[in-house]
C-alpha cells in the first residue's frame, strides 16, 4: 500500500499583533494541514516582503494563502463586524481571483450567524482611505480596501500555483470613520469576530484537498 501523500500546508497572514492575537485565541485545532499563522507588518511592502520570503521554505512549497485582518467598508450599508469575502483582489501590480469563495461564505455564516457576509473585489492600497476615497474606490466596483490583502495573494501567486482567498472583517465604513467616536465599539466588534474565522478557514482548507464533484 503506497504511503498517502501530506497534506498541503496552510499560510495564514495578517498584518497586525492586535489580528494575530484574535486568531490565536480561537483556534481549536482541526485543520487540514500544518497551519502557520504569519504577521507580515503594515503596508503593502511589508506584506510583499513577508510572505515572499515565507513562501521561499521549501516546507510551504505549494501551501495554500489565506490574507485575513480588518478592513475598510466601502459600501453604505457596511458596518464594524460585517464579513468581507474576496472575489478577486485588485492592486497596481495585478489582479488575482481567489478560490472556492462559496465555501468560504457557508462556513463563515455557519460559524456566525446573523453577521453579514459581502462578497466581491477587494481593493489594495499603501494608506489609510478615508472622505472622497472611499467613494471614489467604491465606484470602480469594489467593495472594500485594506493595505495587505492584494500584496499578499500576488506575491503567493508569483512565488508558484496555489489556492489563495482573502476574508477581511470591517473594523470601519462610510458611516464609522475610523476618525470618529465609536472606533473603540467597532473595533471591539471586529475583534470579536475575528477570532471565530478559523474553522471556517480550515474547512476552506480541507475542501482543496478533495477532488470537487
Amino acid at each position: 500500500m503506497s504511503p498517502q501523500p501530506a497534506p498541503a500546508p496552510l499560510l495564514i497572514a495578517c498584518a497586525l499583533g492586535i489580528e494575530q492575537l484574535a486568531l490565536r485565541a480561537g483556534d481549536r485545532g482541526g485543520a487540514g494541514g500544518p497551519v502557520t499563522v504569519l504577521r507580515t507588518g503594515m503596508g503593502p511592502r511589508a506584506a510583499e516582503r513577508s510572505v515572499t520570503r515565507m513562501l521561499a521554505d521549501p516546507a510551504l512549497d505549494g501551501a495554500a494563502v489565506l490574507a485575513t485582518g480588518f478592513c475598510a467598508g466601502l459600501a453604505p450599508d457596511m458596518h464594524p463586524g460585517d464579513l468581507v469575502v474576496a472575489e478577486e483582489t485588485r492592486d497596481p501590480g495585478g489582479i488575482v481571483p481567489c478560490v472556492r469563495t462559496d465555501l468560504l461564505v457557508k462556513e463563515l455564516r455557519r460559524a456566525l450567524p446573523g453577521r453579514t457576509v459581502h462578497t466581491g473585489p477587494l481593493t489594495g492600497s499603501d494608506h489609510i482611505i478615508r472622505g472622497q476615497e472611499r467613494s471614489d474606490l467604491l465606484a470602480t466596483g469594489a467593495i472594500a480596501v485594506d493595505m495587505e490583502s492584494a500584496a499578499t495573494l500576488l506575491s503567493a501567486v508569483r512565488a508558484g500555483e496555489r489556492p489563495v482567498a482573502a476574508v477581511r472583517v470591517v473594523v470601519d465604513a462610510p458611516e464609522h470613520e475610523l476618525v470618529r467616536i465609536g472606533t473603540l465599539r467597532g473595533g471591539i466588534s471586529a475583534f470579536r469576530v475575528l477570532r471565530v474565522v478559523l474553522p471556517a478557514f480550515y474547512e476552506w482548507h480541507r475542501s482543496l484537498l478533495l477532488p470537487r464533484r
